[in-house]
C-alpha cells in the first residue's frame, strides 16, 4: 500500500486521486489556475472535500473556468447561480468570482499570463520543503502573505494568505508532501 499524507488518508476516492495525481504538481496554465483560485476561495470556512465533492459543479456553473466569460456574468447570472446546488450559494463568493475573473484578466494583461505573475512570488521554480509531519506545515508563509497582499491591492476577493498558501499548495508552488509520501520525490 502507498504511504500518503496523512491529510487525505481514510476518505474518499476522488480525493485519493485529487492528492495523487493533482496537488502539488507545479501549474502553468492560466485556466487551471483560474479555477483554483476560485475553488481555493470558496473553500474559506469549509473543507477541501465539500469543495471537491462539487468540483464539476463548479465547472459547470462557472463556463468550465473561462475567465473571459465568467468576467462578462450580469448580476442576473449571479442571482441564478445563488440557486445553484451544485456550487456554495455564498453571494459574497460567487460575486467575488466575477470581480477575481476582471481582475484576473488584467493580470494576464499586465504580464502577458497569470501564470508569469503569479511564480514570480517563488521565483518562478518550486518550493520544496521536507516536512516529516503535516503538523510541521505552516498556514502561511512570507510568500503566501506577499501574494495576497499584492492580490488585494488589485482587487482580488477571498485571497487571504492561508487562502494563497493552500493555493500553492495545490498549483505546486510549494512541495508540501510529507517526505514520507509517495507523491513527494515525484513533483
Amino acid at each position: 500500500m502507498k504511504k500518503r499524507c496523512t491529510w487525505c488518508e481514510n476518505t474518499f476516492d476522488e480525493y485519493i486521486k485529487y492528492h495523487d495525481e493533482e496537488w502539488g504538481v507545479p501549474v502553468h496554465d492560466d485556466r487551471i489556475h483560474f479555477e483554483f483560485l476560485i475553488l481555493e476561495g470558496a473553500q474559506a470556512g469549509l473543507s477541501w472535500a465539500t469543495i471537491l465533492k462539487r468540483r464539476d459543479g463548479y465547472r459547470a456553473a462557472f463556463a468550465d473556468f473561462d475567465p473571459e466569460e465568467v468576467a462578462q456574468f450580469s448580476q442576473e447570472k449571479v442571482e441564478a447561480l445563488l440557486l445553484d446546488p451544485g456550487i456554495i450559494r455564498n453571494r459574497l463568493k460567487v460575486q467575488g468570482t466575477v470581480i477575481n475573473a476582471q481582475k484576473f484578466l488584467e493580470v494576464q494583461k499586465e504580464y502577458g499570463s497569470f501564470d508569469k505573475y503569479i511564480w514570480s512570488f517563488v521565483g518562478g521554480k518550486p518550493i520544496v520543503n521536507a516536512w516529516k509531519s503535516m503538523k510541521e506545515v505552516p498556514a502561511t508563509t512570507p510568500e503566501s502573505d506577499a501574494m495576497s497582499k499584492d492580490l488585494k491591492k488589485r482587487g482580488f476577493k477571498f485571497v487571504g494568505s492561508t487562502i494563497m498558501y493552500a493555493y500553492m499548495q495545490a498549483c505546486g508552488l510549494v512541495n508540501d508532501h510529507t517526505t514520507d509520501c509517495f507523491r513527494y520525490k515525484e513533483v
